[in-house]
């Protein structure tokens, strides 16, 4: 059995736990649905333990340990925050990590009621996470980049799932990006993966961020994309308004991005559909929407 055959079942779980933490191998295992590179259980009810899984590298959740202790303290919004390592062993050869549980109910699962206080909030979050990081912060192998550099990618998730009516006023938002100015600033914390399964919504608003797995330093536009990827029609401007940093060139480039990022939701919603490993059927909607957000502008 290769490792990434390896079954991921709670007695699993509970046998690292009384390997490794046998103070926490007593607390209740519950599976969490979703998850690709990494499978979380929740641990008791403030707990989780977040499994590496397809990752081909621990690398995601070294970052993770790292670097999200140090960020934690200063976000306005609750974030996983690591307090056990898990080692490699023989009975499992791969990391994890027992992490805080963020409570809510993740955005694809559900959806935002109170725009305006979501789109504040978001952007209060971004703004607090957006300073310069140290030299020594990941950077992005596979994103962070400006968009003239991620046209295959853009062309592939294009040609797979765009519905030919809409086909030219998507490319023209994905050009108008490549023609945008680079990002000129020092490089800042991003966390790069803003989608709606990476976000968390309690009372009808965003209440925490989760799966900071992608984290690195540069771009900030490849955050502000979620203005049109998780916010609700009409609340961009407003987002824009509170976030205040962003210039024109930074917009552009992350409604681009945003573009891209819900064609990407939708392919994965058209594989689950489908039945393809990793497919997420219900991603599909939650992309053709946003994309539907990005064709509206700001």
């Amino acid at each position: 059995m290769t490792d990434t055959e390896i079954e991921i079942t709670a007695d699993l779980v509970r046998d690292l736990l009384e390997e490794q933490h046998p103070d926490l191998a007593g607390l209740a295992i519950r599976e969490v649905e979703g998850g690709w590179g990494n499978q979380m259980w929740r641990l008791g009810d403030e707990l989780a333990v977040r499994m590496q899984r397809m990752d081909p590298t621990p690398e995601l959740q070294l970052n993770e340990r790292r670097w999200l202790p140090v960020l934690a303290p200063r976000l306005p919004l609750p974030v996983p925050t690591p307090v056990r390592f898990g080692e490699p062993s023989e009975r499992f050869p791969k990391h994890w990590t027992v992490m805080t549980w963020v409570p809510g109910e993740p955005l694809d699962l559900c959806s935002i009621s109170r725009g305006a206080h979501a789109a504040d909030t978001l952007a209060g979050f971004l703004r607090a996470l957006h300073v310069e990081a140290p030299a020594e912060a990941p950077i992005a192998t596979d994103r962070g980049a400006h968009p003239r550099d991620c046209t295959d990618g853009f062309e592939n998730f294009f040609q797979a799932v765009v519905p030919g009516g809409i086909a030219a006023d998507v490319r023209a938002v994905w050009d108008d990006a490549v023609a945008a100015d680079a990002w000129q600033g020092p490089p800042v914390w991003v966390h790069g993966d803003l989608h709606p399964a990476n976000v968390v919504v309690s009372d009808g608003t965003l209440s925490g961020i989760v799966d900071f797995g992608s984290m690195f330093a540069g771009d900030p536009a490849w955050d502000l994309a979620a203005a049109w990827v998780l916010l609700p029609a009409g609340t961009a401007a407003r987002f824009f308004d509170v976030y205040v940093d962003a210039d024109e060139a930074a917009i552009r480039r992350a409604r681009g991005l945003a573009a891209m990022k819900s064609l990407f939701l939708m392919l994965m919603g058209q594989n689950g559909d489908r039945g393809l490993p990793g497919g997420k059927p219900n991603w599909g909607p939650v992309g053709r929407a946003a994309l539907d957000r990005v064709l509206r502008g700001v």
